[in-house]
């Protein structure tokens, strides 16, 4: 079995290329939910919804987010009725916000809905939230603290970062299944997502990052920089505002306490002995994700390197 942690959009395309060489059954996603958030009173659950809307074939590939063909009337007519309308829930997109605040409600955790959800659109992938508790992720800004989405999508990450804080994670615990997945796995796979609140998130919750050091299975993570550059989203401004040098090294040295293997892209192959002297075997090939056929090669390479 192996065990993946993601974030969303690039974990997600990343994923479509793995069930694409190992059968979904082997496979156990941990999702961040550090980007969760309450709109119109709903619970949004927005990387669970990109990974599993992504493996179910009818993510909205052009926009990389949503579902595809989906319209906006309710949000439309919300606006109307006076309320902010930056976060775009399309109207067949509401069903899973409905659905999973509407089982919140009846008392079951985000953990069992995730997995009704995910297997109501075909899923055999086991797709687990990295916690049931509630936990958001808030961006310190020259603007004020802000949630992370209202500092991604709302104000298009264009303020100056001071600091990250994780609202929720004394009181958070793994979700079942969580910490099993990783001691249990014959290799995990850290997907290219945003290290510092993508994956970041994942290793804050207690007892996470433990089971990544002790767990027997070898670790390989996916750089998401390229080029000094994250392919997607805003990690180089996060990078920057904590101090942080945005560059491959940087990340696979923020990982490096349980992490085996390292995957950059073929354009900083320069940093690859930089790389090794931090004690990890390091992979270089094509790592942007522009095809399924890229997708399936990346996700062979990295299962070659993890034998």
């Amino acid at each position: 079995m192996i065990t993946a942690l993601a974030g969303g959009v690039g974990a997600a395309r990343f994923l479509q290329g793995l069930i694409r060489v190992i059968s979904e059954e082997n496979l156990t996603v941990i999702v961040n939910t550090g980007d969760d958030i309450e709109l119109f009173g709903l619970h949004v659950s927005p990387d669970i919804d990109i990974v599993i809307y992504t493996l179910a074939g009818i993510v909205d590939e052009e926009k990389g987010w949503g579902i595809k063909g989906d319209t906006f009337h309710c949000l439309d007519m919300l606006q109307k009725y006076g309320h902010e309308t930056w976060f775009r829930l399309g109207d067949r997109d509401l069903a899973a916000h409905i659905q999973r605040t509407t089982l919140l409600k009846c008392g079951l955790k985000l953990s069992e809905i995730t997995a009704k959800m995910s297997h109501a659109l075909g899923l055999k992938v086991r797709i687990l939230p990295m916690t049931d508790e509630k936990f958001g992720t808030f961006i310190v800004t020259d603007r004020g603290r802000m949630h992370f989405q209202e500092y991604l999508v709302k104000r298009g990450a264009q303020d100056r970062v001071a600091g990250v804080e994780f609202e929720g994670v004394g009181e958070a615990r793994p979700a079942p299944d969580v910490l099993e997945s990783i001691l249990s796995s014959e290799a995990v796979i850290v997907c290219p997502s945003n290290p510092i609140v993508s994956i970041g998130t994942v290793l804050s919750i207690p007892g996470v990052k433990e089971a990544l050091m002790k767990t027997k299975a070898r670790v390989a993570a996916i750089s998401p920089i390229v080029g000094g550059r994250p392919i997607k989203g805003p990690a180089d401004k996060l990078m920057s505002g904590l101090g942080l040098e945005v560059s491959a090294y940087a990340v696979a040295a923020y990982y490096r306490d349980f992490l085996d293997v390292y995957v950059i892209d073929d354009v900083d192959r320069g940093e690859k002995s930089r790389i090794e002297a931090l004690g990890l075997k390091v992979g270089v090939t094509d790592t942007v994700m522009s095809s399924m056929e890229n997708k399936i090669r990346l996700a062979e390479a990295v299962l070659t390197l993890l034998h």
